[in-house]
């Protein structure tokens, strides 16, 4: 479709991302609807031209997102995970996808999940030990998950589960 872009709109890529430089317009929708109102733009194209026009050099911080807004508050939850993950040793791998954190070693232990505006999962994987308590069933990644919902939630026996979880997977 980039390709055919001159022909098909009249304008080639930089001609498009300066005319729309130009305008206050910062939102995919704002710039579709732009492009095919005032200049005519089919809707795949101008689909195309606005997914160019906001791109960015600036890698993405999935963890940044995921923490962005009304979960802001669970970034903190998050951390204490994190940090005590990293303390297992030097062996866990932090692998942050667009709606959670995998926590690996030479296969996956953990899932940090920012599940509600109050809450995270902690999907733990901890096949063959029975759900009990605060430890729930979850799914075919992670056995168990426990919820979050402070940091003080994160305790002792929340810790060792991750330990347990953490030596499983070596």
């Amino acid at each position: 479709m980039l390709a055919n872009l001159p022909e098909k709109t009249g304008k080639p890529l930089k001609d498009w991302l300066a005319l729309i430089a130009a305008e206050p317009l910062e939102k995919h929708g704002q710039i579709v609807k732009f492009l095919k109102g005032d200049h005519g733009v089919t809707h795949g194209f101008a689909n195309l031209i606005a997914n160019e026009a906001l791109k960015t050099d600036a890698p993405a911080d999935p963890v940044a997102e995921q923490y962005s807004g009304a979960k802001a508050d669970l970034k903190p939850i998050h951390d204490a995970v994190i940090d005590y993950a990293k303390s297992l040793g030097s062996d866990v791998e932090i692998a942050p996808k667009k709606t959670s954190v995998s926590l690996r070693r030479a296969k996956q232990f953990a899932l940090i999940t920012p599940a509600t505006k109050t809450r995270i999962d902690l999907g733990l994987a901890l096949k063959g030990d029975d759900a009990a308590g605060r430890l729930e069933p979850y799914n075919a990644m992670c056995s168990h998950r426990v919820r979050l919902e402070s940091v003080a939630d994160f305790d002792e026996q929340v810790r060792a589960w991750i330990a347990e979880a953490y030596s499983r997977a070596g």
